[in-house]
């Protein structure tokens, strides 16, 4: 008798996006897609986050998290929904001037829209003395 449901029982199946694999390290952010191809970029390297969305949804992936590095080209990226993506975003969201307020309107969107949620700030630069 288990026989006959063991046999009826679906294998589970991921949801596309879960088989990203987003992960944190100690000095490095690493996406690997649906693939297996890997991307990654240091900590120190990450000069801002964007969150990307689309009107494929709920089908399609409509929720892209982009990470760019230096002289602003995208470094990694992946879509909501990624395994890993809860540590990533503790990450992100205890960046200094992380912007919460964008992060909710992106989660809202239904469009074609581009989100800037997070920006490195440039070092000060000294303000020359006046004698």
């Amino acid at each position: 008798m288990f026989g006959w449901f063991k046999r009826k029982r679906k294998p589970v199946r991921l949801m596309p996006e879960a088989l990203w694999v987003v992960s944190i390290e100690s000095d490095l952010i690493q996406v690997t897609d649906d693939k297996g191809a890997v991307k990654s970029i240091t900590k120190a390297e990450l000069s801002g986050i964007v969150i990307e969305t689309n009107d494929s949804g709920p089908a399609g992936c409509d929720v892209w998290w982009l990470l760019f590095g230096e002289e602003e080209k995208i470094a990694c990226f992946y879509p909501q929904g990624a395994t890993g993506e809860n540590a990533a975003l503790d990450y992100f969201m205890a960046l200094p001037s992380f912007n919460h307020d964008e992060m909710i309107q992106a989660m809202g969107s239904t469009s074609n829209a581009v989100f800037p949620v997070w920006r490195k700030r440039s070092p000060a630069r000294p303000q020359p003395q006046r004698e």
